[in-house]
C-alpha cells in the first residue's frame, strides 16, 4: 500500500479559487491524491496528519525566467579585474561578457546547484531556466525541480548558429517531458541575424520545442532593430565582433518583426517587454503569448518599468521571473511580488500577483497538468507560510504582503525543516 500523509493547516489557498478555511492535503506517493477539509480527508483516510495551525498552504511558486548559471556572478564579479561599473544597458552586458570571459567549465557546476538550492528554498519549485551550455543539464534533472529548460541559440554567423542550434535540439531531446520539460530560448532579436529567425521557427514546430525570448528589454534594442542605431552598433557590435553583420535594418520594432518571422505563438514566453507600444501590444495578445515580466532586474539595470497597465488592458497573460543574480539580488519570487506589488499599486493586486507566480507561471511555461496550483493529480509542490493567523477578510493581503515561509515541500519531500524568514 502507497504511503500517504494529510497535511493541513488554517487554510488552503489557490489563485483564483476562494480560500478553504481548515484546508488540508492528501499527498500519495509525490502527488496530491485529495484536497479538502482536515475534517473530510481525516473521515476517509487513515493517514498521519502534520498540522500547522495559523498557517496557510499554498502551492509551490514557478518562476518563470531565471538564469542560474549565473547564480555566483556577484563573487565573479568581486574576484575578477573588470572594471565593473555599466552605466548604460550596452555596458552591463558587455562587462557581464567580459567577465564571464574570465571563468572555467568548473565555475558554472556550483553556480547552478547553488541556484537550485536558493530557489528551493525560497519556495519555487519550478522554473523556466535558460540553458546557456547544455552539457549543464544533468544538474537540473538531478534536482526535484520542475519545469522547462529552455536551451539559448544566438549567434550571426550561419555556421555557429548551426552548431549552436543543433546542440540545443539534441539536448532537448534528452529532457524528460513530464518533470523538466524542454524548450528553446533565442536570445534577443539583436543577438539573432534575422536570416536565422525562420530557421528557429521551424526547429520549434518540428520538434514541439516552446520559445523563452527576451524582448525589448531596453530602449536601445528598439534602436537597434529599427534603423541600426545606437549603443548596440556603435558599442556592442564592435566588441563582439559583429561589425559585418551590421546594416539590415528591420524598420521595425522587436516584436514586429519576432511576429514576421511567426515566433510569437501560444507557446512563447517573452521576457520583460518594457518598451513595448500599443501596437506591439495588440500583436502579443493576439498570438496569444505570455509575458514574463522581471520588475526588479529592469531597475537594477536601469531600463526602465513594463507598461503593466497596457498588458493588463489586452489581458495579456502574465507570469513573474526573477533573471539572474547578475542583474538582482535575490533569487526569491516572494522579493520578486512584493517588489511588483509596491511598484505596481494600481494596476497590480495580492491576487494578481499570486496568480503571476502560480497558475500563470505554470501556464506560461505549458506545465500547468503538473504544476501550479493545489489540485489531485498534480506534483504534491506546497509552502507552508506563517504570520498568517485570522479570518478570511485581508486573509490574501496578510499573507503576499507579511508572511514568512515555514517548511517547502516538493514532489511531496519536505526539502527544508527549518524556518525560512522572507526578506
Amino acid at each position: 500500500m502507497a504511503e500517504q500523509t494529510i497535511y493541513a493547516a488554517s487554510w488552503l489557498i489557490n489563485a483564483d479559487a476562494p480560500p478553504v478555511a481548515g484546508g488540508a492535503l492528501l499527498v500519495r506517493d509525490g502527488l496530491l491524491a485529495e484536497t479538502g477539509t482536515l475534517a473530510s480527508l481525516r473521515s476517509k483516510h487513515a493517514a498521519p496528519v502534520l498540522d500547522y495551525p495559523g498557517s496557510v498552504l499554498l502551492p509551490g511558486f514557478v518562476n518563470a525566467h531565471t538564469h542560474l548559471e549565473l547564480t555566483h556572478f556577484p563573487s565573479w564579479k568581486l574576484r575578477s579585474t573588470v572594471d565593473y561599473d555599466p552605466r548604460r544597458f550596452t555596458d552591463w552586458i558587455i562587462q557581464l561578457i567580459k567577465i564571464s570571459r574570465g571563468l572555467t567549465v568548473a565555475d558554472y557546476p556550483p553556480s547552478v546547484m547553488e541556484g537550485i538550492r536558493m530557489c528551493l528554498e525560497s519556495g519555487t519549485t519550478a522554473l523556466g531556466e535558460i540553458v546557456t551550455n547544455p552539457a549543464l543539464a544533468g544538474y537540473y534533472h538531478q534536482s526535484p525541480l520542475a519545469g522547462r529548460l529552455y536551451f539559448e541559440l544566438l549567434g550571426q554567423e550561419s555556421g555557429h548558429f548551426a552548431g549552436k542550434l543543433a546542440a540545443a535540439t539534441a539536448a532537448a531531446a534528452q529532457c524528460e517531458a513530464e518533470v523538466l520539460a524542454a524548450g528553446l530560448s533565442p536570445h534577443s532579436p539583436y543577438t539573432i541575424a534575422q536570416e536565422h529567425l525562420a530557421t528557429i521557427r521551424a526547429a520549434s514546430a518540428a520538434n514541439a520545442l516552446p520559445l523563452s525570448i527576451h524582448l525589448s528589454e531596453s530602449a536601445a534594442e528598439g534602436d537597434f532593430i529599427f534603423d541600426c542605431s545606437g549603443d548596440f552598433a556603435s558599442s556592442f557590435y564592435p566588441f563582439v565582433g559583429w561589425e559585418r553583420f551590421l546594416g539590415k535594418p528591420a524598420r521595425c520594432s522587436s516584436t514586429e518583426l519576432l511576429d514576421r518571422y511567426g515566433l510569437l505563438t501560444p507557446t512563447t514566453v517573452a521576457v520583460h517587454c518594457v518598451h513595448v507600444s500599443v501596437a506591439d501590444a495588440r500583436i502579443i495578445k493576439s498570438r496569444g503569448t505570455h509575458i514574463a515580466l522581471c520588475p526588479r532586474s529592469n531597475e537594477i539595470l536601469d531600463v526602465g518599468r513594463a507598461p503593466v497597465h497596457l498588458f493588463r488592458k489586452f489581458g495579456i497573460p502574465l507570469a513573474l521571473g526573477t533573471d539572474s543574480l547578475a542583474s538582482n539580488n535575490s533569487l526569491s519570487l516572494w522579493d520578486e511580488l512584493r517588489f511588483a506589488l509596491a511598484t505596481f499599486p494600481d494596476d497590480l493586486a495580492e491576487e494578481d500577483v499570486l496568480r503571476m507566480v502560480t497558475t500563470g507561471g505554470a501556464a506560461a511555461l505549458g506545465i500547468s497538468a503538473a504544476c501550479g496550483s493545489l489540485e489531485v493529480g498534480k506534483r504534491a509542490d506546497f509552502q507552508v507560510v506563517g504570520g498568517c493567523s485570522g479570518g478570511e477578510e485581508l486573509l490574501l493581503e496578510r499573507v503576499m504582503r507579511e508572511g514568512h515561509l515555514q517548511e517547502v515541500f516538493v514532489g511531496g519531500t519536505c526539502y527544508t525543516g527549518n524556518q525560512k524568514v522572507l526578506s
